[in-house]
C-alpha cells in the first residue's frame, strides 16, 4: 500500500526520483497514465493490469465507459526505473497534469498520485472543510 506525502523536484528532462520508500514495489515496472483532477497516477504493473481487466468488463455499447478507457489508457505509458530510482514521465502527462519542477507525491492506497505542488495545496485546502465535516454516514 502507497502512504505519505513526499515532494522531489522533476530534473531538467523530465524525471522523478520515486520515494524510496516506494522503490521495491515499482522496480520491476510501473504504469503512469492520466488521473482525475488532472494528476497523474501511477501504478505498479500488475496494479494497472487489475485496473485494465475492470475497464475490459464495462460494456462497449457505454459511451461513458468507452470514453474513460479510452483518455485513462491512452495517456498510460509503461516505465521502468532507472537504478537511482528515477522514472521519466512523458511530456504529454508533464503537460497534462501541469507539472514544471516543484511537484508532490502522494500515496493513495493502489497506487501513487503526482501532483503540481500548487494544486495539490488548493486541492487539500478545498477538500479540508468536506474532510473535517465527514461523520459516520
Amino acid at each position: 500500500m502507497f502512504l505519505g506525502t513526499y515532494t522531489p523536484k522533476l530534473d531538467e528532462k523530465g524525471r522523478l526520483i520515486l520515494p524510496a520508500k516506494y522503490r521495491d514495489e515499482l522496480s520491476y515496472g510501473l504504469v503512469l497514465t492520466r488521473g482525475q483532477e488532472r494528476c497523474i497516477y501511477v501504478f505498479s504493473q500488475r496494479e494497472f493490469e487489475k485496473q485494465h481487466e475492470q475497464l475490459a468488463q464495462a460494456s462497449l455499447t457505454s459511451r461513458r465507459a468507452r470514453d474513460y478507457s479510452r483518455v485513462f489508457l491512452s495517456g498510460a505509458s509503461d516505465e521502468v526505473p532507472d537504478k537511482q530510482g528515477r522514472v521519466t514521465i512523458p511530456q504529454v502527462l508533464r503537460t497534462y497534469g501541469g507539472l514544471d519542477r516543484e511537484v508532490t507525491v502522494i500515496g493513495a492506497g493502489n497506487r501513487i498520485e503526482i501532483w503540481d505542488t500548487e494544486a495539490w495545496q488548493q486541492y487539500l485546502d478545498e477538500q479540508e472543510d468536506v474532510f473535517s465535516d465527514t461523520d459516520e454516514d
